[in-house]
C-alpha cells in the first residue's frame, strides 16, 4: 500500500487542538505523513444546557465519530475520560498515550475557607456530587464550555472557585497560581490519558497508531472504564475510578466510588490485586458495588436526571 497522508481529525478549542499536534508530532517523528483537519463539535454550540441533559454521552466525540465514518478524517484523538466506553460500529482503539496528570484542582479567587458556604462551579456530575459529599452546605453551579471558556466564566461570576482537571489546564500552560489539588476526590475513569481511536478496517494507520501506545496506561484505564461500563453510568452517574500500578509489587491498586447527585449517598471500593487480575478487575468491583446498594442507587440516579 502506498504511504498515505494521516488525517487527523481534532476539535477547534486549543485543548483539542494541543492533543492532535502532540499526536501529529509523535507519528511525525515515527516518519508518518499527516495533516490536522478542524471539525466543529454540538458541545461547543450548545452551551445553555448541562452536558447530561443532551441525552448524549459522546456529545464532544460524536462528531468526530461521524467525520471518520464519512472518511473525512483517519482519526481522532479524546481525552479519554469524554469518549463512551461503547465506540461506535466499525471504530477502535487505536493508542492510549501515557498518561499525564490524574487530579481534578480547584481553581479559586485567593485564600478559600471551605468552613463557610462557599459557591463552586463545575458541569460534572461526579465533582459535584463528591464536592456535596465532602461540603453539604456549600452550592454547586454549572459550568459547561471548553477550558478557555470555563476560565473566563469563573473571572467574570462571583462564584469561589471552579474544578478543572489538572491535565488539561497543564497541556496548555493555563494553570494558575492560585490552585488546590484536590487529592481526596476520585477521578473521572481514564482523566489524564489520551485515546487515539480510527476504522477498524484501516491497517495502515492502525499499525501506526500501535507504535504510540502506553501498556501500562491502556490496562489501568481499560480497568476504570470497565468499572464505569459495568455500572452502567455512560458519562453521566456520579462515578470515579483510579487505578494505579505498583512496579515494584506488580500490583494494581483500585479505587472505585458511585455516589448519589447530592452527594449524600457514598459507596467506594479500595483493592490491590496481583497484576494477572487485571482483564476482570473493573467488573468484579463494580459488581461489588451494585450488590452493596448500587443497583438501587443507580435507578434513583436514572430516575432523578430524567425530571
Amino acid at each position: 500500500m502506498a504511504e498515505k497522508t494521516i488525517r487527523i481529525g481534532t476539535r477547534d478549542s486549543e485543548l483539542a487542538l494541543w492533543q492532535a499536534h502532540t499526536v501529529e508530532k509523535k507519528l511525525n517523528d515515527l516518519g508518518y505523513k499527516t495533516s490536522i483537519v478542524a471539525v466543529k463539535s454540538q458541545g461547543d454550540i450548545i452551551l445553555d444546557k448541562p452536558l447530561y441533559e443532551l441525552g448524549i454521552t459522546g456529545i464532544f466525540t460524536k462528531t468526530l465519530d461521524i467525520a471518520m465514518i464519512n472518511g473525512d478524517i483517519d482519526i481522532a484523538v479524546h481525552s479519554m475520560k469524554d469518549v463512551p466506553t461503547a465506540l461506535p460500529k466499525g471504530i477502535v482503539q487505536g493508542a492510549v498515550l501515557e498518561r499525564a496528570n490524574v487530579l481534578d484542582i480547584l481553581v479559586h479567587k485567593g485564600n478559600p475557607d471551605f468552613e463557610n458556604p462557599s459557591t463552586i462551579a463545575t458541569g460534572s456530575l461526579r465533582r459535584q456530587a463528591l464536592w456535596y459529599n465532602k461540603y453539604p452546605n456549600h452550592t454547586v453551579v454549572d459550568l459547561r464550555g471548553n477550558v478557555n471558556t470555563r476560565m473566563q466564566k469563573l473571572q467574570d461570576n462571583n462564584w469561589d472557585g471552579a474544578v478543572f482537571a489538572a491535565a488539561g489546564l497543564e497541556r496548555i500552560n493555563l494553570k494558575p497560581e492560585n490552585y488546590i489539588n484536590l487529592d481526596w476526590m476520585i477521578p473521572a475513569p481514564a482523566q489524564g490519558a489520551m485515546l487515539v481511536v480510527a476504522m477498524e478496517n484501516d491497517n495502515y494507520t492502525l499499525d501506526a497508531l500501535s507504535q504510540l501506545n502506553h501498556i501500562e496506561t491502556e490496562i489501568c484505564t481499560y480497568i476504570e472504564r470497565q468499572f464505569l461500563r459495568t455500572l452502567e453510568g455512560g458519562c453521566t452517574a456520579p462515578i470515579g475510578a483510579l487505578v494505579t500500578y505498583n512496579e515494584d509489587e506488580d500490583t494494581l491498586h483500585f479505587q472505585g466510588v458511585l455516589l448519589s447527585v447530592d452527594g449524600k449517598q457514598k459507596l467506594e471500593i479500595n483493592k490491590t490485586v496481583d497484576i494477572s487480575e487485571w482483564k476482570k478487575l473493573g467488573f468484579n468491583s463494580a459488581q461489588e458495588i451494585l450488590n452493596n446498594g448500587g443497583t438501587e442507587l443507580m435507578q434513583k440516579i436514572k430516575e432523578s436526571l430524567k425530571k
